[in-house]
């Protein structure tokens, strides 16, 4: 099933038709099927998906119509789903707020649409209903929208914590389990007290990783711990460590070649030696 205001933003995203995006769609799902729906085609698939997916919904979620269509669907359903003003006005201000809402609702939608969409077959490429079939970004992001009122309430519970864990530059808030923010996931014990430039090459590196590398990194800043971040992206704890640790190594890359200056508190305690070499490098 599509909805015209998802299938305008999707038409205007992709240059083929949505016949053809519909037959594409069938037959890479048939060949999806004989891996399980897993491995590395999958993978590439799934992040595919989540890239496309992306730009669409954050123009959404910046001019409100995903909050809109989200309570929408939730009333055809008998569910009540209330957006404040405030609420409002802070997700179409707030691109962290925006950042932070599309990467979970994102991570539950790639679970509920491959349980459902694809292994439950309920993506249908021959839909008769009065809207038509959908390809299947129009369907993930139908997904998304639905995922987005139990994310949305999370968030709007929890607005005030949340800002605390997610200010960049504030390594001072203390997140569950005794982490500082940025800090924590460098291992650090002090507060730089020259962060903003640190912060703002960070993010940029940041978003040159691969997506489950960012979503990595960006969960443990927000706070959550090892298992909850393996549990949330379907990975292990063995592949989280993995990745923050070769995130850890390409910040210090950058850092060797003079892109980025970290701050000495950022190092971590063991091996100061070679702490101060890196901070040296700086």
């Amino acid at each position: 099933m599509r909805t015209d205001e998802i299938a305008e933003a999707v038409d205007a995203c992709l240059s083929t038709s949505l016949a053809d995006r519909i037959q594409q769609g069938a037959a890479l799902v048939e060949e999806l099927a004989h891996y399980g729906f897993e491995g590395p085609e999958y993978m590439k698939f799934r992040n595919e998906l989540w890239a496309q997916s992306e730009p669409i919904l954050k123009g959404m979620l910046r001019s409100g119509s995903l909050g809109r269509s989200a309570v929408k669907r939730h009333l055809e359903r008998g569910i009540t789903l209330w957006i404040s003003p405030e609420d409002a006005a802070t997700l179409k201000a707030d691109a962290a707020a925006r950042d932070h809402i599309l990467l979970e609702m994102q991570i539950k939608a790639l679970k509920t649409f491959r349980r459902k969409a694809l292994i439950q077959r309920e993506w249908n490429p021959d839909y008769k209903g009065p809207r038509g079939a959908s390809c299947l970004l129009t369907y993930f992001i139908g997904t998304c929208i639905w995922e987005f009122g139990k994310v949305f309430k999370t968030w709007a519970q929890n607005r005030v914590r949340w800002h605390e864990l997610h200010v960049l530059s504030d390594f001072e808030e203390e997140t569950p389990g005794g982490r500082r923010g940025l800090a924590g996931l460098l291992q650090s014990s002090g507060y730089p007290a020259e962060t903003e430039d640190f912060v703002t090459v960070f993010e940029e590196i940041l978003k040159e990783q691969k997506l489950e590398t960012q979503a990595v990194i960006q969960l443990t800043i927000a706070g959550y711990s090892t298992t909850e971040v393996a549990d949330m992206l379907e990975i292990t704890k063995g592949a989280v460590r993995m990745r923050r640790h070769r995130f850890r190594d390409v910040i210090y890359q950058a850092a060797r070649k003079r892109r980025i200056r970290i701050p000495e508190q950022l190092h971590t305690k063991a091996g100061i030696s070679r702490a101060k070499q890196r901070a040296g490098a700086a």
